[in-house]
């Protein structure tokens, strides 16, 4: 993925359950990262915490019953989806909130659309089909590359404005 593309945002909510901790991010197919966690009832932002944080929490220490201030990922459903734990374990029902970037599911129907912008993915086949066939009618297939190229770099740059925090990078 060149970029959190925009139009693969999505906000996922939980409502938990009195005493449940596990929850099933439905429909993120185990294609996503989570971007923020907003305990949206308590009005705060979830932590992620690792697994061995949860381990100690739920086998080792005696698990507390509050509003949920952490998550972890625990594996994925039956169904293919992700699994988050959450602690502390709700005492009642919260609403959480997980800000994530799914990426598409592969397309398989003539029907199917992309969410990213198209034209990189068109200018990219055809720098491909250029490149095995050598049938370019003059253009070269570097010349194809490097079009895909600036259509990626255009496309990346006009949806970074979109959300100019995503492209900071920390050392």
């Amino acid at each position: 993925m060149a970029t959190h593309w925009s139009a693969l945002h999505h906000t996922h909510a939980v409502t938990t359950t009195q005493g449940t901790f596990s929850y099933i991010l439905t429909g993120s197919q185990n294609l996503g990262k989570v971007l923020d966690a907003v305990n949206d009832t308590s009005n705060f932002f979830m932590e992620y915490r690792t697994a061995h944080d949860f381990n100690q929490k739920f086998l080792i220490d005696d698990p507390d019953q509050n509003a949920p201030r952490y998550y972890s990922f625990n594996g994925v459903s039956s169904d293919g989806d992700t699994q988050i734990d959450i602690f502390p374990i709700p005492d009642k029902a919260y609403t959480l909130n997980f800000n994530m970037v799914i990426k598409q599911a592969d397309l398989s129907e003539a029907t199917d659309r992309l969410k990213i912008p198209p034209h990189p993915v068109i200018h990219l086949a055809v720098a491909l089909l250029a490149r095995e066939r050598g049938e370019t009618g003059g253009t070269s297939t570097a010349e194809y590359f490097k079009i895909a190229d600036r259509y990626l770099s255009d496309a990346v740059a006009l949806d970074a404005s979109k959300h100019p925090e995503e492209m900071v990078w920390y050392n």
